[in-house]
């Protein structure tokens, strides 16, 4: 019935499964392409001329449906349906009613029919999940509120923490929130299917709570843990993105020994002798001065002699993708990170993870609107009941599964701690010797007693976790991690390839010790390839990717967006494994899921390389505002601190109905009457005259009166925050997407949830804090694998496990 490539059972793991994509947008749109990937049956419905995507065209006069939707279309047929005619409306919930999966968005014109509501539709069909994908989530006081990808942003505080003194702050490009959520939904769909449970659940996501999961590094839990916020003005790594003789190049400095290489590569010898450029803070308080030397030495190199350079050091480095460039980097040809779409017109990215090392991937064609309506209309369909079941109190759905974690940093702890979140017991593997390195970000200083057990981001990572210190490079430390592993249904690592290697921790080791142990690799760059061994933090994939091209203003270079790609590499990295897990039922069998940072990246950014092949068309970075919706932009509103105005706010219209009011609000019947503004295009060329007329109304109002004005009115507007002030929005409160915990050590300290907020996963989600290091030591080694208390303590006494960093200095 429907344009899927292949229904083979291990490569579609989910070929039995019936999605029913109610949605518009990228959200939804990226929700059910991984599913559809996934196997899945999907079937879009849609009204009228069908969905938006389908006439996305950037201002620019193409013929036929753009190339963004038929990549989030593929595989999928196309039912047409009239929501103004009963029997259509019937027509739909008859498909619901046969469906193991229905996903709707708030955006959608079949949202506003009550009878397809998510809420009216799980009432009325008790064994079908409803994915409810909208701005600020079903419920609370601003659940209804008009938002856009700019607002969004501006309300979770990613916008307000990034850009360059004496700019405004700027937005990640590519509404990345969007693809974010689509992300967050997919997985936490697919793990309800894994669960089993005859009653389907409501999973509610909010993209507020998906952007304020993945643009900053638990802010909140930061404030809670060291009393004050982690920053309070925007800035920009130094160094970052830098011209080069022929183009763009971009490096990430975490540590000291970086900073210190970096010193050495660009040959400033004097800037090794200055101890307080160390830290990212005082490059910053002194930008113009350090930018100069970098920007003087990469503008006499070319990018490739500077890639060249950095790596041999291990700095992390990359040149700077973009739709154009991304298809002629070796080391994404090497790893078959593209491929044509089915009717050839364009090239698109490959999955974001591979399972048993098979990179193939084939998307079925895009369907045209309403192309299936007869066979789909005619199917004779058998509705999904519960059967005998009585309503219950649902088992999580990854209970009884055990994940052995040996993650570090935010990429793979991310993945771990949904796993945790939703039942599986999952075991946190460091050594006193190589913790966690997250630890180092501390509120305390490395001379404080127990420094290691007070990072804001390692509390905010490893909720509901055990820990276990066991040096694993030595003999006797590699057999018990081997008897650990031999117990346990997941190992997932995140280290570069050669960590395991050097450990003699293959695939091949591991399987032959537990043949079902399912391997979760996520390496930066992959597991071969030219790049494989690259030292690379999310920061290196965004540049790389296409993901960094999109961010930042257009007369300057581009600006990392800093950070997405560790949370939502952790979230396609789950629906590798659900897919793996899966698998494992049909066979017996465990597997290796390789689910490397830079494919997740390169989905993300995955209309620009779309765009560029089938159209010539270079997307390109726009600051605040959009090359599809105008007006759209910050704004400086007239409150004051210290005598100065710092409180932007952002305004965007994203339609017609919107405009109108806004012309209303700001009392400009002119604006309505001129015919330049009547389409989204002519609002868009005449962008920096709207801006003028906004800035001026903004400039005499108070931010909390623009948004109340504009708010009531249906005007999409958001103050823009910084990150911390995320604990005063109300709506993240009514939706108890904060909790308290109280931690032996720290004390009590606020933790983040979710963004799919799941009717089958109970609330509170972090059911104990972040374990201390070492803390289930004896637990693990004696309860579980069975050792003395004689060879425990011996364990101890050779330094082979234990609860203090070695050579960490204590204070007591």
């Amino acid at each position: 019935m429907t344009g899927r490539a292949t229904s083979d059972p291990l490569s579609s793991p989910f070929a039995d499964r019936r999605v029913i994509d109610l949605s518009e947008g990228i959200a939804g749109g990226y929700c059910t392409k991984l599913l559809a990937d996934a196997g899945a049956e999907v079937i879009k419905v849609e009204t009228g001329t069908g969905d938006f995507l389908r006439h996305r065209n950037h201002g620019r006069d193409y013929a036929g449906d753009s190339p963004l939707f038929r990549l989030l279309a593929a595989s999928k047929s196309s039912v047409l349906v009239d929501p103004q005619l009963p029997t259509d409306v019937e027509f739909v919930r008859s498909l619901i009613a046969a469906a193991d999966v229905v996903v709707w968005s708030s955006d959608s014109a079949l949202a506003k029919v009550e009878a397809l509501h998510p809420e009216t539709i799980r009432a009325g069909f008790p064994a079908t999940s409803v994915v409810a994908i909208s701005p600020f989530g079903l419920h609370g006081p601003w659940a209804h509120r008009a938002a856009t990808d700019l607002t969004i942003q501006a309300w979770a505080g990613g916008l307000g923490q990034r850009g360059n003194p004496g700019q405004p702050p700027v937005a990640v490009g590519g509404e990345v929130d969007a693809w974010s959520a689509g992300t967050y939904a997919a997985s936490a769909a697919l793990a309800t299917l894994l669960g089993g449970d005859p009653f389907g659940a409501l999973i509610d996501v909010s993209i507020l709570e998906t952007s304020a999961t993945t643009h900053a590094l638990h802010p909140v839990t930061y404030r809670s843990m060291a009393g004050k916020p982690f920053q309070s003005v925007p800035y920009v790594n130094i160094p970052g993105i830098e011209r080069t003789k022929d183009g763009l190049v971009g490096f990430m400095i975490i540590t000291g020994q970086q900073w210190q290489d970096f010193c050495v590569l660009v040959e400033r010898f004097d800037w090794l002798e200055d101890e307080s450029l160390m830290y990212l803070t005082k490059r910053n308080a002194r930008a113009d001065e350090v930018h100069a030397g970098i920007e003087a030495w990469c503008a006499a190199r070319t990018t490739d002699e500077i890639v060249e350079l950095a790596s041999t050091l291990r700095i992390p480095v990359a040149p700077i993708g973009n739709g154009q460039t991304v298809t002629t980097i070796e080391h994404f040809s090497a790893i078959n990170a593209f491929v044509r779409s089915a009717d050839g017109t364009f090239v698109q990215p490959s999955r974001s993870f591979r399972i048993d090392g098979d990179s193939a991937y084939e998307p079925g064609p895009a369907p045209r609107l309403g192309q299936h309506t007869e066979q789909v209309r005619a199917a004779e369909t058998t509705p999904r009941t519960t059967g005998d079941a009585e309503p219950h109190a649902p088992s999580l759905p990854f209970e009884g599964l055990r994940v052995a974690d040996l993650t570090q940093f935010w990429a793979g702890p991310s993945m771990s701690h949904f796993l945790g979140m939703l039942g599986a017991e999952v075991i946190h593997l460091e050594s006193t010797r190589r913790p966690d390195q997250i630890r180092n970000n501390s509120v305390r200083a490395l001379t404080e007693a127990d420094w290691w057990e007070w990072s804001p981001m390692y509390q905010g990572l490893n909720t509901n976790k055990l820990d276990v210190t066991l040096d694993i490079s030595s003999a006797r430390g590699r057999e018990l991690a081997l008897k650990l592993f031999a117990q346990c249904d997941v190992l997932v690592e995140n280290f570069s390839p050669r960590v395991l290697d050097n450990l003699d921790l293959t695939f091949e080791d591991l399987h032959e010790v537990n043949p079902r142990l399912i391997v979760v690799r996520m390496p930066g760059f992959g597991l071969s390839g030219p790049w494989r061994d690259f030292t690379g933090y999310a920061q290196t994939l965004e540049q790389a990717s296409g993901m960094a091209w999109l961010t930042g203003h257009p007369d300057s270079p581009p600006i990392v967006p800093n950070g997405l790609c560790d949370p939502l590499s952790g979230a396609h990295a789950v629906v590798g494994l659900i897919e793996a897990l899966v698998r494992r039922r049909k066979t017996g069998l465990g597997g290796l899921v390789e689910a490397p940072m830079i494919l997740m990246a390169l989905n993300l950014a995955a209309e620009q390389v779309a765009e560029y092949t089938a159209h010539g068309h270079l997307l390109r970075r726009t600051g605040n505002t959009s090359s599809v919706i105008a007006p759209q932009n910050l704004y400086l509103a007239a409150d004051e601190e210290d005598g100065t105005r710092r409180r932007w706010v952002a305004i965007a219209v994203s339609d017609d109905a919107q405009w109108t009011s806004l012309c209303r609000v700001l009392d400009r019947p002119d604006w309505l009457e001129d015919a330049r503004f009547h389409t989204a295009g002519g609002r868009c060329a005449h962008q920096p005259e709207l801006d003028e007329a906004l800035a001026a109304w903004c400039a005499m109002r108070a931010s909390d009166d623009i948004v109340g004005t504009l708010w009531e009115s249906d005007v999409p507007v958001a103050k823009v925050l910084m990150p911390h002030e995320l604990d005063d929005i109300p709506q993240l409160d009514a939706r108890r997407f904060w909790q308290d915990l109280d931690h032996p050590l720290v004390g009590r300290i606020k933790v983040g949830g979710h963004p799919a907020a799941m009717s089958n996963v109970p609330l509170p989600l972090h059911r104990s804090p972040a374990p201390m290091l070492g803390q289930h030591n004896e637990q693990v080694l004696c309860g579980l694998l069975g050792i003395s208390e004689a060879e425990f303590a011996a364990l101890e006494d050779g330094g082979l496990v234990g609860t203090i960093p070695a050579g960490a200095t204590i204070q007591w």
